[in-house]
């Protein structure tokens, strides 16, 4: 187990209306710096499948992606120790300043990328932001019994109500 600080800037614009949190970048994401960079991850793919849009493949279309659709993408955690990639490992979480983002935009909706985000955000983050989170399906490879098709249409329906 380790201590990992989080080191990617938060991507966000004055217009991002929904913010999507994940817990902690893997350890492929910090060494891409940048989130969900493991190659089995399928949150681009479902990102892109759920807005109609085509597969992001750089840094710089993925942050597109996210600007274009007002989004806002960052994870909960400024710090913990772990092991490996592993979310239930985790100790000593400390949450990144999530409050000083949010008055940086207009997000009034909190979506978290697994159980594990979401457990984390209600406990550390939820009491300074009143914002309740709504917890989507993990994008990691470890929820393979989940279709990238049925992945979609999860994310679709709470990021356009469709």
């Amino acid at each position: 187990m380790e201590r990992v600080f989080h080191t990617i800037a938060p991507v966000f614009s004055p217009e991002s209306e929904i913010l999507i949190l994940g817990t902690m970048p893997s350890p492929k994401s910090r060494e891409a710096a940048f989130y969900y960079a493991h190659p089995q991850n399928r949150f681009w793919p479902a990102l892109a499948l759920a807005l109609g849009a085509p597969l992001p493949n750089t840094r710089e279309e993925k942050i597109r992606l996210i600007l274009s659709n007002r989004l806002a993408l960052w994870d909960v955690l400024e710090s913990c120790e772990i092991t490996g990639a592993s979310d239930a490992s985790i100790q000593n979480p400390l949450p990144n300043d999530i409050p000083a983002l949010l008055k940086q935009t207009r997000v009034r909706r909190v979506l978290c990328t697994g159980a594990t985000s979401a457990k984390l955000y209600t406990r550390l983050v939820f009491p300074k932001t009143g914002i309740p989170c709504e917890t989507l399906p993990s994008p990691s490879a470890a929820n393979a019994g989940m279709s990238l098709e049925a992945l979609a249409r999860v994310y679709r329906t709470a990021l356009t109500g469709q």
